[in-house]
């Protein structure tokens, strides 16, 4: 089955060397140029419409709930394709059709800042991608990590909640 590539790209185009390495990028990866999404997506109807299209979503230095939407949705990260210092695409596909290969899993969590989890959290477990706060005084958190049993383990020894995996690239 042939993936279609979407490149969303939420700045301007024009004059951004990100953009063309981007798009290039994608074309090495695919063979083919991807179509270019400019306005805010929804990833859910995208892939609902398009059962077939490989939606690669730019993550920028200081990029906060990107996330989010995969939580509970039918799209999972399925690769990670680092373009610069500042950027990386995450490869986000239908989870009906994705293969994701790789050991490294996102993992998302809700974390009560008073807990003892970042004391007994260590890198070999997980590290954190992103980190919101809420206006209830918790923390929604992506990890990424390798062995999610032992991730879940250290949430609820701590009293925190997990929220689900996102997807492994």
């Amino acid at each position: 089955m042939t993936k279609f590539p979407i490149l969303y790209w939420p700045r301007r185009t024009t004059g951004d060397n990100e953009y063309q390495l981007a798009r290039k990028v994608i074309n090495k990866l695919t063979g083919v140029m991807p179509d270019v999404f400019i306005d805010d997506i929804n990833i859910v109807d995208v892939l609902t419409e398009n059962p077939n299209a490989v939606i690669y979503y730019p993550v920028f230095c200081g990029s906060t709930g990107w996330w989010g939407e995969l939580l509970g949705g039918n799209a999972v990260v399925s690769d990670k394709v680092i373009i610069s210092p500042e950027c990386q695409l995450m490869v986000i596909e239908s989870n009906k059709t994705a293969r994701p290969g790789g050991t490294t899993q996102l993992l998302a969590a809700e974390i009560y800042p008073a807990s003892g989890f970042f004391k007994k959290m260590n890198s070999g477990i997980a590290t954190v991608a992103d980190m919101l706060a809420t206006d209830a005084g918790t923390i929604l958190a992506l990890f990424s990590g390798r062995n999610q049993s032992q991730f879940i383990n250290i949430l609820e020894s701590t009293g925190n909640s997990y929220l689900g995996c996102i997807g492994r690239y």
